[in-house]
């Protein structure tokens, strides 16, 4: 047994965290892998012969590129590409003209209201099935469909995952709402609550930009036992498995679903809590389907680094739009926005 360390090309999260280990730890010369955003590290323990290092990062690589990541053996140089801001602006731009027009129509509801709407909540879930959610949850789903597929079935376990997740952020948003009815967080517990949502949405957006690396560190997340506890469900072959994995990735570490269930709490209303939480569960749908069906991955795109600065852009501006709105809310300042 021995330890080695190598970095890893292409994370940017949390979730990235979560993923790496459990792929890792799915090698059978490996006993132990402890992944590190600080510094896009990965040590290992294990016993690979006499594999020169070189090698065991071939071999490790084999495992991960599938999500987008690269084993590598020094650590990769930070290189930030200002030039796909020229083209992530303007398309950011135009996503919220475009959100400003549904908010002018009434079909969504964010900016200048202190209470998040359903369209919103779902084109949240939109973009963070394009983030953290494609990292974490897409992952998910194509590992268990690869344990499942060596049986041959390849349909059926991703619909029930897909039906369990649903159906998890419908009840779980439902109760998680109560909760925060049965404590009674009153104006200064929603002021709190709607701040807490802005700064960790503009922690998102900022961590999308992939510009600083510190903002990584201070992300929140569930802890780490659960989301290991549902990352290992998928090796277990079983009829329930992949609905129970889907209801179960209510919990995982996605800063967009943490975010939104932030909020949830402020509702006080079961069924308000379950159809905002269904919502953003229903606007991930579409891009998480796409990548159980077709093995799609956003991040092995030439077009990679503009799409995650855009989306980064837009996160930002909803989080500005939801400080400002805590702010109004609360009577701090005075209203700002007026569309």
């Amino acid at each position: 047994m021995k330890k080695y360390q190598f970095y890893i090309c292409g994370m940017h999260c949390k979730a990235c965290v979560v993923l790496t280990e459990s792929e890792l730890m799915d090698h059978p010369k490996i006993e132990i892998a402890k992944s590190d955003l600080g510094n896009n590290s990965v040590e290992i323990q294990g016993n690979f012969g006499g594999m020169s290092d070189a090698e065991i990062a071939t071999e490790l690589s084999s495992l991960l590129e599938k999500h987008g990541y690269k084993v590598v053996l020094e650590m990769p140089k930070k290189e930030v590409k200002w030039g796909e801001f020229l083209y992530a602006l303007p398309i950011a731009l135009a996503f919220v003209g475009i959100f400003l027009l549904l908010q002018k129509a009434g079909i969504v509801n964010l900016v200048n209201t202190s209470e998040v709407g359903y369209g919103t909540a779902f084109m949240v879930g939109i973009i963070a099935s394009l983030s953290t959610c494609m990292a974490l949850v897409g992952g998910l789903v194509l590992s268990m469909s690869a344990t499942f597929a060596k049986e041959g079935d390849t349909f059926r376990p991703q619909m029930l995952f897909h039906i369990g997740r649903i159906i998890s952020f419908f009840l779980l948003g439902g109760v998680i709402a109560v909760l925060g009815q049965t404590f009674k967080l009153g104006i200064t517990g929603t002021f709190v609550l709607g701040m807490i949502v802005g700064i960790v949405m503009l922690i998102l957006g900022v961590n999308l930009l992939d510009i600083f690396g510190f903002t990584k560190k201070i992300q929140p997340s569930m802890p780490k036992f659960i989301s290991n506890k549902v990352m290992s469900l998928t090796e277990v072959n079983h009829t329930v498995t992949p609905a129970l994995v889907g209801f179960l990735t209510f919990f995982l570490p996605c800063g967009f679903t943490q975010a939104m269930q932030i909020y949830t709490l402020s509702t006080g209303s079961f069924l308000k809590g379950s159809l905002t939480m269904g919502a953003f569960a229903l606007g991930t749908l579409p891009i998480l389907a796409l990548v159980s069906f077709s093995s799609l991955s956003i991040k092995d795109s030439a077009k990679a680094g503009v799409f995650f600065k855009s989306a980064g852009l837009v996160v930002i501006m909803f989080a500005i739009f939801n400080i400002i709105n805590s702010l109004v809310a609360a009577g701090y300042i005075a209203p700002v926005f007026n569309f």
